[in-house]
């Protein structure tokens, strides 16, 4: 790997990222309070149920991030069978069977209490939902911070993308038992076009035409160093966004979010756990293992949305468990980032 991507170093925004995130956080749910308004306002600015002012926000986390990849590795990464393999599996052979034993074990066992029967299997459907969208876009953030082979990443996002369009709706209509499941084409094309393929193509022509022009060390002092800055700063501002947009059902229902939270915190882990463990055995270095392990860990959750909201309603408790999964995802990845760098030693990098 080049050394413009071992040299991630973001100064103050790395060292204090946990707690500039924990703030903007707070910042969201405020916002969303304090201004109501200004929630309804963004909830419209959308197509095919992606929101514009996220995408906007991931593209300029996303861009920096594809500035920085060598195209040349990508060719390479297509052609690596094992991190492509593991990231299938772990996605389509594990992830989908664990969320839904969770979405039971917590839902239907543990807070059966708590929890009316009917709403109950709306959390759980959402969940599943939820656990067979495999991740595309923010997987490119969590990767760049963790220190992982960004060619392997970019190539999984779009292995992602293609095996969603065929095994989404077969695997979730598998796990909840219904027919009919609808796939949301729209929401996946527009996704995958507006935080990969448009940041993808303005990344390699920023990176071949400046290098071309100026050379290597001018465009890593002019054009690298000031995008690592401008794609954690774009992470910033979609969390206050997302927590803007939806963090008001973490002040209205405070018990159901906990309950559900519960059961897609410990999805999230376990599957990063089995991912890193899985890569360790097949042999894979710590570059392929750490991607593949959060990629397997985190979610596409406009897909989960737009399929909720199809099948169920806006209002539904389905729905509700798949914004609970976008709330919930960002800390945890960042925990995982941190994780992942902090067990290194544990690969025999190559």
């Amino acid at each position: 790997m080049e050394n413009t991507e071992k040299s991630k170093g973001l100064g103050i925004w790395e060292k204090y990222l946990t707690l500039w995130v924990f703030l903007c956080i707070i910042a969201g749910i405020a916002l969303g309070r304090i201004f109501p308004g200004l929630s309804v306002t963004l909830s419209k600015l959308e197509v095919a149920k992606v929101s514009i002012p996220i995408a906007i926000c991931l593209f300029w986390m996303i861009y920096p991030i594809m500035v920085q990849i060598d195209f040349r590795r990508v060719i390479a990464a297509g052609r690596t069978p094992k991190p492509i393999a593991a990231t299938l599996i772990a996605n389509w052979a594990i992830k989908p069977f664990t969320m839904a034993f969770f979405a039971w074990l917590f839902l239907s066992v543990v807070f059966k209490k708590y929890i009316p029967y009917e709403t109950a299997q709306q959390y759980r459907a959402g969940m599943i939902l939820l656990g067979v969208a495999p991740c595309t876009a923010m997987v490119l953030m969590w990767s760049y911070l963790a220190e992982g082979n960004m060619a392997h990443t970019l190539v999984m996002c779009a292995v992602n993308s293609l095996s969603m369009v065929f095994l989404y709706a077969p695997m979730a209509g598998l796990l909840l038992g219904i027919s009919g499941i609808p796939i949301p084409w729209a929401t996946i094309a527009f996704s995958v076009l507006i935080y990969i393929c448009v940041p993808l193509v303005a990344g390699y022509f920023t990176r071949s035409e400046s290098i071309k022009r100026k050379g290597l060390h001018w465009f890593n002092e002019k054009i690298v160093a000031p995008l690592k800055i401008v794609s954690v700063i774009a992470l910033l501002f979609t969390l206050i966004l997302l927590f803007a947009l939806q963090g008001y059902v973490i002040v209205s229902l405070p018990g159901a979010i906990g309950m559900i939270t519960v059961g897609i915190l410990a999805n999230i882990i376990i599957v990063f756990v089995i991912s890193y463990l899985i890569a360790k055995v097949i042999g894979i270095g710590y570059e392929d293992a750490a991607p593949t392990a959060l990629i397997a860990g985190s979610n596409h959750f406009e897909v989960a949305i737009a399929v909720a909201t199809t099948l169920f309603g806006v209002k539904s408790g389905a729905a509700l468990a798949t914004v609970v999964g976008v709330l919930t995802e960002v800390p945890i990845m960042l925990f995982l980032v941190w994780l992942c760098k902090k067990t290194k030693g544990f690969f025999n990098n190559k």
